[in-house]
């Protein structure tokens, strides 16, 4: 979420400082108050819009951080005040406001190959199995990337593919589609051009494999290489929504996402989830995510020092 406020695309976002306005002329003073400020009515339609559009419930206390983090789009909508901006909102007729929003309100933190033991099990174990012995005969292996933000997941499980592929004399027994989705179309926008500056690809990515999969633009530019890219598709979709577009996936990466979700959503999307996957489909969570009352979809399987979860 996207997709949400986790991937993780809630929580490690630096909210943007209050700007101290001195010696300002009173017009001034009064234009950024009425942009901070707004009342409980104006604040709960705010929070009832962001739970609508993504399923997010913004606590009580949190009007503090809708300001930070909103205030940049009032000014580039001329937008006089917060309460122009709900009713704007409301109207529903400004998609790109509406996206802007959503992406202000999450984050989207995320880097390569993240808790690492997903990505060395996916290799190791589960591509030997899904494409070993009768499994030979089947179609592709479909993977979903839920809620892939800027793109570093899916490509750190492309890459994984890649280095199954090189393991394998080169070839694949089986190809890999890999769906990557996020509300979000702005960090969709990203993804799909693949480029990442200095800083991003020094999260998770070694020497090794960045000098492998990404070729070099500019001093602080790098973009993925087309290997990588190509079995990837980037989608627009919202968790809330139905899956049947989709269609079944042998393995779903839906990862630091739920915990943001109460748990009756959390329920719903997981039976979403178990419904997508193949028999004995395979669910990746996140480190600090469990099945949220949906226990009896799924069995528990370690692959240490983490666990995954199998449609049952």
């Amino acid at each position: 979420m996207n997709e949400y406020l986790g991937k993780s695309r809630f929580g490690n976002r630096e909210l943007g400082k209050l700007d101290v306005f001195t010696n300002k002329s009173p017009e001034v003073t009064k234009t950024v108050s009425s942009r901070d400020n707004f009342d409980q009515a104006e604040f709960d339609h705010f929070r009832q819009f962001l739970q609508d559009a993504c399923g997010i419930a913004l606590g009580d206390n949190k009007q503090y951080l809708v300001s930070n983090r909103i205030r940049r789009l009032l000014e580039e909508h001329k937008l006089e005040s917060f309460s122009e901006l709900v009713r704007a909102l409301k109207l529903n007729s400004h998609r790109k406001l509406k996206d802007q929003v959503i992406d202000a309100m999450t984050t989207n933190e995320t880097f390569w190959f993240r808790d690492i033991y997903p990505y060395d099990y996916l290799r190791n174990t589960l591509f030997p199995q899904l494409m070993g012995g009768n499994n030979k005969m089947f179609g592709a292996v479909r993977i979903w990337s839920a809620a892939c933000s800027t793109g570093q997941e899916p490509y750190s499980i492309s890459m994984i593919a890649e280095e199954y592929k090189r393991q394998s004399m080169g070839s694949l027994a089986r190809p890999v589609q890999i769906v990557a989705t996020d509300l979000s179309s702005i960090v969709l926008e990203q993804a799909r051009r693949g480029e990442y500056d200095r800083l991003s690809v020094l999260r998770g990515l070694s020497a090794e494999r960045l000098e492998r999969y990404f070729d070099q633009q500019q001093e602080n530019l790098w973009r993925i290489k087309p290997v990588v890219r190509e079995r990837v598709e980037f989608k627009a979709f919202n968790l809330m929504d139905t899956y049947a577009s989709l269609g079944k996936f042998d393995i779903v990466f839906c990862r630091n996402v739920l915990i943001y979700f109460n748990a009756d959503l959390k329920r719903q999307i997981l039976q979403k989830i178990h419904a997508s996957l193949k028999p004995q489909g395979i669910l990746y969570l996140g480190s600090s995510e469990g099945l949220a009352g949906a226990a009896d979809l799924f069995e528990m399987v370690r692959c240490e020092p983490g666990i995954l979860y199998k449609a049952i």
